[in-house]
This record gives structure tokens, C-alpha cells and sequence, in this order.
């Protein structure tokens, strides 16, 4: 295990699982968010983003920490390894909105990016296993077809994988 991907919805614990996975194993996390987003919430332009991933994940140790689909080619393809946190929405909804509500004003995702309530991001998580789950799953097969893959379902299988 050295170039790790992890996916799945929001809420169902990828940031806490990637940073306890990295101080187990001693690869270095890289959070998503923290490079797609700029202060103000302001996203990084598609173009742009590509090769900041290209860069990101250029090293042979890693440890990707979010969804981001519309890229996952750039990092499926170098990973040995994918964890899939395959939540259902009755467990990551309510989860979103803790984290939301309870982080209110904060920078967690990114500098200069105070938690809020986001609407848009509440309906992706409740639309996930439908709409960006059989995309994620075919991804998957697809472009890392050599990983070895872990299916999470559950907070329990997260701790079971991490006492691995």
C-alpha cells in the first residue's frame, strides 16, 4: 500500500480515515479540497485542476483523500491500492449536517473557506448511491483494475481496516 485512493460520499468519514491510514503507514495525506478550493469558495478552473492532480500525484507515496469523479482518471490509474466508503445516505446525511452546523464559520475544508450549509453539496450527498456511486464503482473496474480494493459500509469496517 502506496498510492491510495479514497472515495465516497460526503460524510461517510474519508478525511478521518485518510489521516489516521497516513499516520499508520506513514504516507504523506493529500486532501482534495484543501487544493480545489480557494478562499471565498471559489473553485479551481477544470483545466487547471487536472494538472494540479497530474503534480499532486506524480510521487510513488500518496494517500488521496476525496470524491472529485470528473478527475478520478488522474489518480485511479497510478493507485495500489482503492478504499471505497460505500455509506449508505441514511448514515452520511445527518452526518453532513453535524459536520455543517457544528463546524459553522470554520475553515475545515479549506483556508478561507468557512463551513456552511450548503444546499448544493447536502443534494449531492442525498442523490450519491444514485447518481455518483455507478460512476465511482465503474471507475473503479475500469482504471484501477490492478488495485486491491476495500469496500467500506460502515464505521465499524473502518476501524476493522485500520486494526488490519
Amino acid at each position: 500500500m502506496r498510492r491510495v485512493v479514497i472515495v465516497g460520499p460526503g460524510g461517510a468519514g474519508k478525511t478521518t480515515l485518510a489521516v489516521e491510514l497516513g499516520r499508520l503507514t506513514g504516507l504523506p495525506v493529500v486532501h482534495l479540497d484543501h487544493h480545489f478550493w480557494h478562499p471565498g469558495w471559489v473553485e479551481t478552473p477544470r483545466d487547471e485542476w487536472r494538472a494540479v492532480q497530474q503534480e499532486l500525484f506524480s510521487g510513488d507515496e500518496w494517500i488521496a483523500d476525496g470524491n472529485y469523479s470528473a478527475t478520478l482518471d488522474e489518480r485511479l490509474p497510478r493507485a495500489d491500492t482503492v478504499i471505497f466508503c460505500d455509506f449508505p445516505t441514511w448514515r452520511t446525511l445527518p452526518r453532513v449536517m453535524r459536520r455543517s452546523l457544528g463546524n459553522r464559520g470554520r475553515a475545515v475544508q479549506a483556508e478561507g473557506c468557512p463551513e456552511r450549509l450548503d444546499l448544493k453539496f447536502v443534494w449531492w450527498v442525498f442523490r450519491y448511491r444514485y447518481r455518483s456511486r455507478p460512476t465511482v464503482v465503474r471507475a473503479i473496474a475500469q482504471l484501477a483494475p490492478d488495485a486491491e480494493v476495500h469496500v467500506l459500509r460502515s464505521p465499524r469496517a473502518i476501524r476493522e481496516f485500520l486494526m488490519e
